[in-house]
């Protein structure tokens, strides 16, 4: 989490492991373009940071981030990944809409997760405003999709190291 104390995109006080061989999918919501489309840039630049071949990286886009959730099941489904990472931004409003979207994604992509039994990585910043998104999708706090990315890989080994 991004705080005064913390950026998102500070990782050099734990080990990551190689990404080259895995599978990766990514979903991103079009809403909010401009913070989702800087979310996933930092995403895919971390995983071939770290050593996944494009080739094993599959983007898909989703209208919103409540289909995140469906979206990631969808890939589960049709291919074997070794870890989707959900790339979405719900900006507070006037209504109560932000916590009904948040309350069901969170929820969402837990249950994929332990339905299919495999790491899908909660990347959706839920901030007050948008400046709070900017900052979090490589603004001054650091980039919510280099840490997705970060989760992935970490997950996606582990779920490998305990197979064996």
């Amino acid at each position: 989490m991004a705080t005064a104390f913390k950026n998102l995109s500070d990782f050099s006080s734990t080990e990551i492991p190689s990404a080259s061989g895995l599978k990766f999918g990514i979903v991103v919501s079009e809403w909010n373009s401009k913070v989702t489309g800087a979310l996933l840039e930092g995403a895919i630049s971390i995983l071939k940071k770290y050593g996944a071949a494009e080739t094993d990286i599959a983007v898909h886009s989703v209208p919103g981030t409540f289909e995140l959730s469906t979206a990631a099941q969808l890939l589960l489904e049709s291919a074997d990944f070794d870890a989707i990472i959900c790339l979405g931004c719900v900006v507070q409003g006037e209504t109560r809409h932000f916590d009904f979207i948040c309350d069901a994604v969170s929820h969402g992509i837990t249950n994929v997760a332990l339905k299919y039994n495999k790491p899908v990585i909660f990347g959706v910043l839920t901030t007050d405003n948008m400046q709070q998104a900017i900052e979090r999708s490589g603004g001054k706090h650091g980039n919510k999709g280099d840490e997705a990315a970060v989760t992935a890989i970490k997950m996606a080994d582990l779920a490998k190291k305990l197979k064996k």
